[in-house]
């Protein structure tokens, strides 16, 4: 008799417990908005950041944004302000770091001569696992980039325009293995700024040759081609105002529109400009964020 009792007791703990323990609510996870992540690839630990703002929601848009030669994904994340016009607008950013070449400094491979890492193949893979883990839209994902990453964004738009469809470069130009052999799968709207007085990347297409840098020709002429396979047959030229005379140069736009693909190419000159992100450093009547963002917005689909 008391054996029975206590095997009633104890079934009566064990439901009981297992119903409070049903009725519980789930730990929610703490929200984010920035986050950095890490991920083996090729061999080598790749590291990233995310940025998705409050104002995000699914089928929204993704941008990656490269960094320069040198230089690292916080830098870029910091002084382009990226940040701020994605939460006017809803959209997310992905901050990858380059890796490093044996001299110590990070770098993006655009079918560079002096590195042997795929990131035509990281970079996209990155972008299709991000879209499926925050399921942001197919048809949105652009990359933008200064200098080195503006190199990568030509790259990009040259071997996996179905995966990036829409690319600016600030600063930046076709390494000469891009400009020789780009072909596109499809075509795509192209953004470029270049500074007139930039000795970096010079527009003109000076560019020493060494490691594959160099080889495309004048910036122009680069426009041209990416005018051309978008069938643009007129340009609307604006004059931006010289808000700040004190940073010695000017800012003119170019358009290339009225191409059979509704893709338009964007060509920002900037009269006395250096090796600079305007609005960050260097000029100061545009800021190279917004306008990054108005080119991309425009050709969304």
């Amino acid at each position: 008799m008391h054996r029975y009792i206590y095997l009633c007791f104890f079934v009566f703990v064990l439901f009981g417990c297992s119903n409070q323990d049903d009725e519980l609510e789930p730990i929610a996870q703490p929200a984010w908005t920035q986050k950095e992540f890490s991920i083996n690839y090729g061999g080598i630990n790749r590291r990233y950041i995310i940025y998705k703002p409050k104002s995000y929601t699914e089928n929204s848009p993704l941008l990656f944004m490269l960094h320069g030669f040198g230089s690292n994904m916080n830098n870029i994340l910091a002084y382009s302000k990226m940040n701020d016009v994605a939460d006017q607008n809803g959209f997310m950013i992905c901050y990858p770091q380059g890796s490093m070449l044996a001299t110590g400094q990070a770098h993006w491979n655009a079918n560079l001569q002096m590195s042997t890492v795929n990131d035509i193949d990281f970079l996209s893979f990155l972008a299709i696992k991000i879209r499926e883990e925050f399921k942001s839209s197919i048809d949105n994902v652009f990359t933008a980039g200064m200098s080195n990453g503006g190199f990568m964004s030509y790259t990009l738009g040259c071997e996996k325009s179905d995966v990036f469809k829409a690319v600016a470069s600030i600063t930046g130009t076709m390494s000469g293995s891009d400009w020789n052999n780009c072909s596109p799968a499809y075509k795509i709207p192209v953004l470029q700024m270049s500074g007139t007085s930039d000795t970096t990347v010079p527009w003109d297409g000076t560019m020493n040759t060494a490691y594959g840098w160099g080889g495309a020709p004048h910036i122009l002429e680069v426009m041209e081609f990416w005018s051309d396979l978008n069938a643009c047959v007129q340009d609307e030229v604006f004059n931006f105002p010289d808000i700040d005379k004190s940073d010695y140069s000017t800012v003119s736009l170019t358009k290339k529109k009225g191409g059979s693909y509704n893709n338009e190419v964007w060509f920002y000159r900037v009269d006395g400009g250096g090796h600079d992100w305007p609005g960050a450093f260097g000029n100061n009547d545009i800021n190279a964020s917004d306008e990054i963002w108005k080119f991309f917005k425009q050709h969304l689909k």
